[in-house]
């Protein structure tokens, strides 16, 4: 992990431990630095936006680091960015039903699981599994959100500063099935239910036994209560009860939000009718629907409001009844609703790997096997896209023919396996003296050539002189380079490839491991000063 994360990981638990307000003015200050603008960084700002509960402000700073992470080619981190960008949308949509937008969620929260293929930063990567689980279990897309709290939990598993307990991942699954068995109760799938139930309570016992740091024993209360609710339908409901109350209170006297522990509420009374305390657990229900917060979502008010009815159909009550009929008929609504939203979600994955796989094949077609730079094909296409440009006419581009002298004497010596080697020597040491906007590509054989647009012919020559001393200074490799320049408008660049390619035959003729540059007016080649770099000696 670079010690830039590992300062975003540090800001990040102060952030969500109720330093907000001074992570989010040390890290803007930060953002303003020389060399702050970081996508880590803007990460921290848009978490402690969130946790201020401006969600506008926050979505508006996702954009921001979603643009700083595209720069410094981080798919960590544009992984996180998308997947904070859909569940803060779905947050949002909850307040504001015109922001609503379930598609577009789907979209960014597929993108970001395939913007993380392949090994990361494990700080980008753990908040962008969380982040993708969280928009998932906001559309109920259980089946989905599971894989990635496991596969945050592997990452903190795996790197002992990891930001953030691995409990709070074992926690978060275990809450997940939890709300599963809750909906699938809902639609009468009971025996299913009571498999996400037994899962729930394997993940809270991992959860205790796996509790680290300052905020231990909160995360331990936390998972023994979701381990007494799971134990609610099973087993041993009164002392499931016994534990669910017990747990419940020890966490209110922490502190703890109510609606963190709103969950509990229909599983405690579900045990109590389960031991035979019918007046009790209608007791406990309604106790709970006078004082359910109203940040509980809606999952757990209607479960609350579920467990409420059927207790009261338990006594005898014909009203009841009817209520939960009509109920049990919208919850099945809810769950096609939701099946649906899962076959969406599974087709736009679809979608989203076969497109990964075409721009990996496309790549592959443009890449030369062997060196691993671009091939002839790339090269030609770059060289038409800069002719037909509208600036063609006013731009300059520079090229580079370069071709290898002394290959055939490594091939005769040594082999083939050798030659091989020597080219993809060569091929990284011609790379490495590029800028981000040149192209360098194997031509064939021994042969590259390298495009510099708008190169100033002191900069084109550096470039060239670099390649030529890079090349002589591989070990074990006695070949060197000829290099010809030559320049033009781009419209014209047809032209400077023929130039630059006589320039490099004149070269080679004198001798090899040299520059030549062309003279356009007199069609001779001429030696510049400014580009000469005579024969080296090995």
């Amino acid at each position: 992990m670079q010690d830039p994360s590992r300062h975003a990981a540090r800001l990040l638990e102060r952030a969500q431990a109720g330093e907000a307000d001074a992570v989010l003015t040390e890290v803007t200050a930060g953002l303003g630095a020389p060399g702050g603008d970081l996508a880590c960084l803007h990460f921290v700002r848009v978490v402690a936006l969130i946790v201020q509960g401006d969600l506008r402000a926050a979505l508006a700073a996702v954009e921001i680091m979603l643009r700083a992470a595209e720069r410094e080619g981080s798919n960590g981190w544009v992984a996180c960015a998308l997947a904070t960008r859909a569940s803060e949308r779905l947050r949002l949509g909850e307040e504001d039903i015109a922001e609503y937008d379930v598609d577009s969620a789907l979209r960014d929260l597929s993108a970001a699981e395939a913007a993380l293929r392949g090994g990361f930063d494990p700080v980008a990567a753990v908040n962008a599994r969380v982040g993708i689980a969280v928009g998932y279990l906001q559309l109920r897309l259980y089946e989905l959100a599971g894989p990635q709290y496991e596969a945050a939990y592997a990452i903190s598993a795996a790197d002992a500063e990891q930001n953030g307990n691995r409990a709070m991942w074992l926690f978060n699954l275990a809450e997940m099935h939890l709300h599963w068995a809750l909906e699938l109760y809902q639609v009468g799938q009971v025996t299913e239910a009571e498999d996400h139930t037994a899962d729930a309570e394997r993940f809270a016992l991992r959860a205790v036994a796996e509790a680290s740091g300052s905020s231990a024993d909160t995360w331990r209360e936390l998972a023994l209560l979701m381990a007494a609710c799971a134990r609610a339908d099973r087993d041993d409901p009164a002392g499931a009860s016994i534990d669910i109350e017990h747990h419940f209170a020890a966490l209110r006297s922490r502190g703890v939000a109510p609606s963190m522990l709103a969950f509990s509420w229909s599983f405690r009374a579900v045990a109590l009718k389960r031991s035979g305390k019918l007046d009790e657990a209608v007791r406990v229900i309604e106790e709970a629907i006078a004082t359910l917060p109203a940040d509980s979502g809606w999952l757990i008010t209607a479960a609350t409001h579920r467990t409420h009815a059927v207790l009261l159909a338990a006594r005898g009550s014909a009203g009841a009844t009817v209520g939960l009929s009509y109920g049990d008929t919208l919850a099945a609504a809810l769950w096609r609703q939701r099946q649906h939203t899962l076959h969406t979600a599974a087709t736009l994955k679809s979608l989203e790997a076969l497109r990964a796989q075409h721009e990996q094949a496309t790549r592959a077609a443009d890449l030369d096997p062997l060196t691993g730079i671009a091939n002839r094909r790339a090269f030609d296409r770059a060289v038409r896209r800069a002719q037909t440009l509208p600036t063609a006419p006013n731009a300059t581009v520079t090229v580079l023919i370069i071709d290898t002298d002394k290959f055939k004497q490594i091939n005769d010596t040594f082999g083939h396996p050798a030659g091989d080697t020597a080219l993809r020597a060569i091929a990284r040491a011609l790379s490495a003296q590029l800028r981000d906007q040149d192209l360098i590509a194997r031509l064939g054989g021994d042969e590259f050539g390298a495009l510099l647009p708008d190169a100033t012919p002191s900069t084109a020559a550096a470039t060239a002189a670099r390649m030529l001393a890079a090349v002589r200074a591989l070990p074990d490799c006695p070949a060197t380079v000829s290099i010809g320049i030559a320049t033009a408008p781009a419209i014209a660049l047809g032209d400077a490839l023929l130039r630059a390619d006589q320039a490099m035959y004149e070269a080679k003729r004198a001798g090899g491991d040299a520059i030549r540059s062309p003279h356009r007016e007199t069609g001779r080649h001429l030696i510049h000063h400014e580009t000469l770099v005579e024969p080296g000696h090995r």
